[in-house]
């Protein structure tokens, strides 16, 4: 940690149920973290960003995974057109076929928090879409092109090396 995060650093006093804490305790350990309050900041950053998505406006970056039946095509079909409706907030896509017949695939997704749970909505309603989850964060992607021409910047500038 550097002198600068230390000094940003805020207490914060707790009173738990002892067996809470003991399960706590053992979530530490099982995930090996040097401290409790690391555990609890993994767990309120997860509670803000689950909130953000329903904040109206609130613009998140995460992962949407889907899991499904492929069903001769159609799923994909509609899938992908899904996709291109939602162009903006669906930043890429990893598909991997399971066993049975089954896909996964997790989607990279940016946008206001209603543009998100809109493509959820409309990815859930596909006939043969079995499970769908959102995770989001608050922390959002680096601008990816520049506006307007102009260099993103720490680009690399046309005969620079």
């Amino acid at each position: 940690m550097t002198s600068d995060t230390v000094s940003q650093l805020a207490r914060l006093s707790v009173s738990l149920p002892a067996e809470l804490l003991a399960q706590l305790d053992a979530m530490v350990a099982e995930r090996g973290l040097p401290s409790r309050s690391q555990m609890i900041s993994e767990l309120i950053r997860h509670e803000l960003a689950e909130h953000s998505e329903s904040v109206t406006g609130a613009v998140l970056a995460g992962t949407l995974t889907l899991i499904y039946r492929a069903e001769r095509g159609r799923v994909r079909q509609a899938l992908a057109e899904a996709q291109c409706d939602f162009l903006k907030e669906v930043i890429s896509s990893q598909h991997v076929f399971l066993e049975d017949d089954q896909s996964l695939e997790v989607l990279l997704v940016q946008g206001p928090s209603e543009r998100l749970n809109a493509l959820c909505d409309r990815l859930r309603k596909i006939r043969g879409v079995q499970q769908i989850k959102l995770v989001t964060t608050t922390a959002l992607l680096p601008p990816l092109h520049a506006h307007g021409g102009e260099e993103s910047p720490g680009s690399l500038q046309s005969g620079q090396s």
